[in-house]
């Protein structure tokens, strides 16, 4: 018994080692893809009045709670609209933000943006957003409170879909790998 204890502690040593190992191959940092100001100004150029009110607000963090994003919904009748939660501290959020920054001034003439930032600080939600910045706003969701509206309060991060009546129609649960891999569920979703 006392030779178990004793080979424990050695195993606990080598299985942090293996795991911060691990974890270390994965710190990988995702570059912004952010395109160009002037590249952005012409992809939404003669954007429809409810898209070009989501694109004046680019990169914005608004508040309101459940109230507000309905609103906002109710607003974008006749447009889809993609809802992508997020938080600056959840790791798969910053791999698929490149994804995001890329389809939203690729489809941003026909597809409404919304972000959700949940359970984070407007400080770290900031940060991250001068580095992955956007064309569209996000509303602060400190509690949850808007994704629990919309069935979104487990996964980080998480996609929502919205037909041009408002009806929920696709619920993606984890980060899109690509961009090529988002932009198939907005052509298979909202864009049919």
């Amino acid at each position: 018994m006392w030779q178990a204890l004793a080979v424990a502690p050695r195993f606990v040593s080598a299985a942090l080692l293996l795991a911060g190992l691990v974890l270390a191959g994965c710190g990988t940092q995702a570059r912004s893809a952010a395109p160009p100001t002037a590249t952005i100004a012409a992809a939404f150029k003669g954007s429809p009045p409810a898209l070009a009110s989501l694109h004046a607000q680019a990169n914005q963090l608004l508040a309101g709670g459940p109230n507000a994003f309905h609103l906002r919904l109710e607003g974008l009748r006749g447009y889809p609209v993609v809802v992508n939660k997020w938080a600056s501290w959840c790791g798969p959020c910053q791999t698929e933000f490149p994804a995001f920054q890329r389809a939203s001034v690729k489809y941003g003439r026909q597809v409404a943006f919304i972000g959700i930032d949940g359970k984070d600080s407007d400080p770290s939600a900031q940060a991250f957003l001068r580095r992955f910045p956007v064309t569209y706003p996000s509303y602060v969701d400190p509690d949850e409170s808007i994704a629990r509206t919309i069935q979104a309060a487990i996964y980080y991060p998480q996609t929502v879909y919205f037909d041009r009546q408002g009806k929920m129609v696709f619920d993606h649960a984890g980060p899109y790998e690509t961009a090529a891999a988002l932009e198939q569920d907005i052509r298979r979703y909202v864009l049919r």
